[in-house]
């Protein structure tokens, strides 16, 4: 089976520029023979969309969304929105779309509420890890900051999944100067795949967008009166650039094909359950998990009196 992901530059805001161009790419990916195509978190908003994250939502039964899933006739789509529910909560989402119809809505369960990270504050988080079937493959989806918890791409592998969808907005120094998100992404891409034995692909997007970060205005206090006193807060605009560097990875933990950095690209690869099979008879790490095991234990954990030595 092809894989496509098209790493692209939203356009913060511009909901109908960004559908348009995601519906271009359907199409000529479909073209090119591709029978999954992936697109970054919040392809079709932009990141920081902060307190106007309203004004860009669509629901699943919107005029948009289903264009898009029309597009997808002969193919199929995962496309990072943000997804408003019929009783208003609203979900950094991920829209799965097959056929020419909409499958579902994947939405992240991890919302980060630290350093630049608001989505929190926005978002609903949610509820289920939920996986489709594609051709012969099982897949599961995840956005972002779901990965850094290594509970639920496990909970992905224990549905069957052969490939991770993975989805995300990075950009560099977003986590501060001291953390690299490039060679961290590497390090986590490369993980699941060769320890669960699964594909992953990666989309990341590029481009630049502004922050507003908000600090106390830093003048010293004149008098310690001064000094108890509740002090305003300034505004720095501060610039992140999104890093792309898409890949797509075999059950092995190798590289099929890399995006490059900081620019719009398009990478293509083919999966194969010969390969998925290799794996697992070679490697058969999961061949004695025990999902009921795992279960046993977070009760116990969770429920039992606690005894400490």
């Amino acid at each position: 089976m092809k894989v496509t992901i098209y790493q692209t530059h939203p356009i913060r805001f511009d909901l109908k520029a960004n559908l348009d161009e995601v519906i271009d790419k359907i199409r000529l990916g479909r073209e090119k023979g591709a029978e999954l195509i992936v697109f970054p978190e919040l392809a079709l908003t932009g990141y920081f969309v902060g307190q106007r994250y309203h004004e860009v939502a669509l629901r699943l039964d919107s005029g948009e969304i289903k264009k898009l899933a029309s597009a997808t006739k002969g193919t199929a789509a995962v496309v990072g929105f943000i997804e408003e529910s019929p009783s208003m909560n609203f979900y950094n989402s991920a829209l799965v779309a097959a056929d020419g119809e909409v499958l579902f809505a994947y939405r992240k369960l991890n919302l980060p509420n630290y350093g630049v990270f608001e989505e929190r504050k926005y978002f609903s988080p949610g509820k289920h890890i939920r996986v489709f079937k594609l051709r012969d493959f099982t897949v599961a989806i995840f956005i972002c900051n779901d990965l850094w918890h290594p509970s639920l791409p496990y909970l992905g592998v224990c549905q069957k999944a052969d490939i991770f969808v993975s989805i995300f907005s990075s950009s560099r120094g977003s986590m501060g100067s001291e953390f690299s998100n490039v060679e961290s992404w590497g390090v986590i891409n490369t993980f699941y795949s060769r320890v669960f034995g699964i594909y992953n692909i990666c989309a990341n997007r590029v481009g630049e967008e502004s922050f507003d970060e908000r600090r106390a205005v830093p003048d010293a206090p004149s008098s310690p009166a001064e000094a108890s006193k509740e002090r305003p807060l300034a505004f720095r605009k501060i610039i992140y650039r999104f890093w792309g560097g898409s890949e797509i990875i075999n059950p092995f933990g190798q590289p099929i094909a890399k995006a490059t950095l900081y620019e719009p690209d398009e990478i293509s690869g083919e999966v194969s359950r010969d390969l998925l099979r290799q794996k697992r008879i070679l490697l058969p790490y999961l061949r004695n998990d025990d999902p009921n095991f795992t279960h046993r234990e977070l009760q116990r954990i969770l429920y039992e009196k606690k005894h400490f030595d």
